[in-house]
């Protein structure tokens, strides 16, 4: 018997899980990087019983991108629990969906800004002798006088903290004794994200469940709690732990590069300028250094202004020449020493503006991060200095392209690290573009749902390839596809490359979809909600739909469709990323990183991904049935078809549409 097998939390095992998790606890025990590639139905989550049994006293942190896959963990250590009762577990989610306080501008800057003065003031009226803060009437006056919109005191921060004598004298902040007794219970009894707020009351949920992290066994956290540096270092340190005390589970990996791109990428807009010139001038009576770097703000305007002349919508602009451009004639020889000085005022507005409750990022705390970053990216290739265009004007951006340098150092720095995903195929390019020559453990599992319950089409007669978009024979033919797609039983999903061929096909198909309601994914994320929950609705009242999506948008990923809920998703085209300059400076840097592989990691692969996540929103469990179709030829050529999971590749029915039409008729007879 395995150790595992003491904290497996079902009767037996699925086709091919005790081989992942044998996979799992013998990386837990060498201390390696993993990743694991295991279809849907392959008991993913269940890889945490591998790390409980090899954690040896150390901590479990499982990341998740969503609340989705948070609950699916939640299920998981509930059933873990039942055989392992002693086993303690929690969350963590960011503040914005904990904090109860309320008030404008950004909720970290206001949880740290409401932070200091409460603990200010509670340590001065403790010095008075009110060791607890929630009972002394002077703070409390000062609560209900407070104006909410611009608070300075956190109720829920007084009700969550205490003060006890310390050891060598003076007097120690220490967790209120109900907050101590509900982290304890909400170890022992986890409570849903939802219900957090109620269960919390006039206690600090972010508060209260740090305590709780402090003495759980597993930790659940977001995405940003982990790959923003600045977060996961104040995360640990409040929890007393160090990475290589941890063994790391990171869920849905696919999705790390993205996420990681996004933190380390900063923008600057024209609009911007504006308003940090205004700030500088409130601070020149007080402040020496505003005025001087005021007068380089005009220098910085120009150089926007002479992009917006450019006829490209986004293209990528020389570092050394905007160097040259900004600190020319100012009192600065480098932009380091820019930089430095607008740190200093940044800091002073910052301070100030929490003393009055006002926590909005400021225009110069936007200039500085984007002028600190500009000033690193000129020694770093993995970071491109672009410029972009729209109706709002131009906006300046520093874009990290490669997301192998953080990761790398994150997944390291670890006890053990293990990457799942349903699509990571292959797990090989993955493990090549995440983690370069650093030595990954891969595995890759079987689909062992019934292959006769799917059907796969691969179309060798259509494409979305720039060169055929005006095709009017190509465009005919795809809607042919489309239609007869939508006679498929039930809910069916089309995914496209772009919202513009959505629109297009969404625009030439609908009148010829009689039997469906026809739904087309909103650009305005405000609209997807309603109209997505009504197309879910529909077979459960005896009707279906035929929605129209975009391939790793809104209504592409994350989403469960169980059920009814969806018989078939076809994807029309190969989702690749415009094919800009900027494109093909990004592609050039992986290709002088990897060599010829370099294009399809950084280009081909991340479309692949992008249709696989779409065909997965079907067959979520072994008793469905559903159609999957990839309608475009490039599929079917070797380079792209052996980047698809194996049992894709040999279940593939190759189809023109006359083939297709036969193909979906046989399918539901």
């Amino acid at each position: 018997m395995d150790a595992f097998d003491a904290y497996f939390p079902y009767d037996a095992y699925r086709p091919h899980q005790r081989d992942m998790l044998e996979f799992a606890a013998q990386c837990a025990r060498e201390g390696s990087i993993a990743m694991i590639d295991a279809p849907t139905g392959s008991g993913k989550s269940a890889v945490v019983a591998s790390l409980l049994a090899e954690r040896k006293g150390r901590k479990v942190v499982i990341a998740v991108r969503t609340v989705s896959q948070l609950n699916t963990f939640t299920r998981e250590l509930a059933l873990v629990r039942k055989k392992q009762p002693q086993l303690k577990t929690v969350y963590l989610i960011g503040k914005a969906s904990m904090c109860q306080l309320g008030g404008e501008g950004d909720v970290y800057r206001r949880c740290e800004g409401v932070k200091l003065f409460s603990s200010s003031l509670m340590r001065d009226r403790a010095e008075k002798g009110a060791l607890v803060p929630s009972k002394d009437p002077f703070i409390m006056q000062q609560i209900r006088r407070m104006d909410r919109d611009h608070p300075l005191i956190c109720p829920y921060y007084i009700h969550s903290k205490s003060f006890v004598q310390g050891e060598t004298g003076g007097l120690k902040m220490v967790p209120s004794a109900p907050l101590r007794a509900k982290s304890d219970r909400v170890l022992d009894e986890p409570v849903p994200p939802n219900h957090l707020p109620e269960f919390c009351g006039d206690l600090c949920p972010y508060e209260l469940m740090m305590q709780a992290a402090r003495n759980a066994d597993v930790i659940i956290l977001n995405y940003h709690h982990l790959f923003d540096d600045g977060i996961r270092e104040q995360v640990y340190l409040s929890l007393g732990i160090e990475p290589a005390d941890i063994l790391l589970l990171i869920d849905e990996a696919h999705n790390c590069g993205d996420v990681i791109q996004s933190i380390g990428s900063v923008e600057l807009a024209e609009r911007d300028l504006e308003l940090a010139s205004r700030e500088l001038a409130a601070l020149r009576r007080r402040h020496k250094g505003a005025e001087a770097v005021q007068h380089v703000l005009p220098r910085l305007t120009e150089f926007i202004r002479g992009l917006g002349n450019s006829t490209e919508v986004e293209d990528w602009f020389d570092p050394a020449i905007f160097d040259r451009m900004i600190v020319k004639g100012s009192l600065w020889k480098e932009m380091e020493e820019i930089v430095d000085e607008l740190m200093g005022l940044a800091e002073a507005v910052r301070e100030k503006n929490q003393k009055s409750g006002e926590y909005r990022e400021t225009a110069i705390e936007r200039l500085t991060a984007f002028l600190y970053r500009l000033s690193k990216s000129s020694r770093d290739t993995a970071y491109l200095t672009l410029y972009r265009k729209d109706e709002d004007g131009t906006t300046l951006e520093v874009r990290n392209i490669d997301p192998a340098g953080p990761l790398q150092e994150i997944c390291s720095a670890h006890a053990c690290c293990i990457l799942i995903s349903g699509t990571l195929s292959p797990v090989e390019s993955f493990s090549r573009y995440y983690f370069g020559d650093v030595q990954v453990r891969t595995l890759t599992l079987p689909n062992m749902f019934p292959h006769e319950n799917r059907l796969v089409c691969g179309a060798n007669d259509i494409t979305t390839a720039f060169s055929l978009r005006q095709d009017r024979t190509n465009n005919e033919k795809i809607a042919d596809y489309i239609r007869a797609f939508s006679l498929v039983r039930g809910n069916v999903a089309v995914y496209f490359p772009s919202y513009q061929i959505l629109e297009s096909f969404a625009k030439a198909c609908t009148p010829g979809i009689q039997a469906k309601k026809v739904f087309a994914e909103p650009r305005d994320a405000a609209d997807a909600g309603p109209a997505l929950s009504e197309f879910l609705s529909l077979p459960s009242r005896g009707g279906a739909g035929v929605m129209f999506a975009v391939c790793g948008g809104k209504w592409s990923e994350g989403l469960d469709y169980r059920g009814e809920m969806l018989s078939g998703a076809m994807v029309i085209g190969l989702p690749l990323a415009p094919f800009t300059r900027v494109r093909k400076m990004v592609i050039e840097y992986f290709r002088h990183k990897f060599g010829s592989e370099g294009e399809f990691l950084c280009y081909t692969l991340p479309a692949i991904n992008r249709s696989l996540q779409a065909l997965g929103r079907v067959l979520r469990t072994p008793e469905e049935r559903g159609v999957l179709v990839l309608g475009e030829r490039r599929f079917l050529e070797q380079r792209v078809k052996a980047a698809l999971p194996g049992w894709i590749q040999d279940e593939m029915t190759e189809c023109d549409i006359v083939r297709f039409r036969e193909v979906l008729s046989l399918w539901q007879s």
